[in-house]
């Protein structure tokens, strides 16, 4: 993933822990649960506590913790990822909240029924947690399968959306 020279961040507190925000001016280009994985290096990227965008996202994240947001308005810049990522990101973001789907209907949904291996890797690799919803993707059988994160995360949230 490269992300621009600009980029700024902010360390956020959750609920789950520390949440790392980056930023370009406009738009949000990552989320990341701090040491989760695929988490790119973000030591040479400035601190910005102050960033309007970084704020709003903090805001919005809050609000989804105290169960009184279940959509995310800021903006957000995927070019970090291939035009598969996206379109699998995209996807992502269609699943409702209080719900789940399983990486074969997901692949399935973006026309390529025979790229779950790689749907999983795109799932895995998302920048945005919590906003871009891969938490909401579960195996065939209902499982709770991987998630950058840590699977304790995930069944946080799944349990924050009423699915668990």
């Amino acid at each position: 993933m490269k992300f621009a020279a600009s980029t700024v961040q902010t360390l956020h507190t959750s609920a789950l822990g520390a949440i790392i925000l980056a930023a370009s001016e406009e738009q949000l280009v990552g989320i990341w649960f701090a040491g989760q994985r695929h988490q790119p290096d973000t030591s040479h990227w400035a601190r910005d506590d102050q960033h309007p965008l970084l704020r709003r996202a903090g805001t919005e994240l809050d609000e989804y913790f105290a169960g009184q947001r279940h959509t995310f308005t800021v903006p957000l810049d995927m070019a970090c990822g291939t035009a598969f990522q996206q379109a699998v990101w995209h996807a992502l973001l269609a699943i409702p909240y209080g719900s789940s789907t399983s990486y074969g209907a997901l692949s399935s949904a973006i026309g390529r029924p025979r790229a779950v291996r790689a749907l999983g890797g795109a799932v895995g690799r998302n920048p945005f947690s919590i906003v871009v919803p891969c938490h909401r993707v579960i195996g065939a059988n209902g499982a709770l399968t991987g998630y950058a994160g840590g699977l304790d995360r995930k069944t946080a949230l799944l349990h924050l959306e009423g699915m668990l």
